[in-house]
């Protein structure tokens, strides 16, 4: 599905991998060693150069907006622009069916952005993607600051989403949570992905 070919930035080494359909592969390393602009990069957020394919097809061959809807990057700390949660969501309906799996109330589209905490924020920006149901999803530390039922929660959707076909680029701090979800590491230090392998067992 996702298919990636010698993707480099300023930042990062070039990298080649693939991510297919139904599957999540795991990014780790240590903080700071380029985690975040593997993710961007495939996004097409931060400048680089690159083969990136989605089923074959080229970045360059669709508008940028209409990439990114589909190959959906979730930033650790996402950005907001609109004062109203339900303004950000293409589709409110879905969306609060997704909130109530993600252990929000029906009426946290019509919350300000304001008052949401850091674990709202973060739920609430994986729904943001979610509605869009996009064929790819970088998931940026998406239960970072998630309690353990919350971080529960956020999984099982995962797995939803895994089973209805999308493609998972997942980076996590959490060797526990990258045997959970994934079937592959991408283990990224100093720019350069330096390993690809099966996830390890938890000790």
């Amino acid at each position: 599905m996702l298919t990636v070919s010698g993707l480099h930035s300023a930042i990062l080494k070039p990298a080649s991998f693939t991510v297919g359909a139904g599957e999540c592969v795991a990014v780790r390393g240590p903080s700071g060693g380029g985690k975040s602009a593997l993710l961007r990069a495939v996004a097409d957020l931060d400048p680089g150069r690159g083969d990136v394919r989605l089923n074959g097809v080229a970045r360059e061959a669709m508008p940028a907006p209409q990439w990114r809807r589909r190959v959906v990057y979730v930033a650790a700390e996402s950005g907001w622009w609109a004062d109203r949660v339900g303004d950000h969501m293409a589709d409110p309906a879905a969306a609060v069916r997704l909130a109530a799996a993600l252990g929000l109330p029906a009426d946290c589209p019509d919350w300000p952005v304001a008052r949401l905490s850091t674990g709202e924020r973060q739920r609430l920006a994986l729904v943001r993607a979610l509605v869009l149901r996009p064929p790819v999803l970088l998931l940026d530390e998406p239960t970072g600051p998630l309690d353990a039922g919350s971080t529960t929660l956020v999984e099982e959707c995962l797995r939803a989403e895994l089973a209805r076909g999308a493609a998972v680029l997942l980076v996590t701090h959490d060797p526990a949570q990258a045997e959970r979800l994934a079937v592959r590491t991408l283990y990224v230090e100093a720019g350069r992905v330096v390993a690809d392998g099966e996830v390890r067992p938890c000790r």
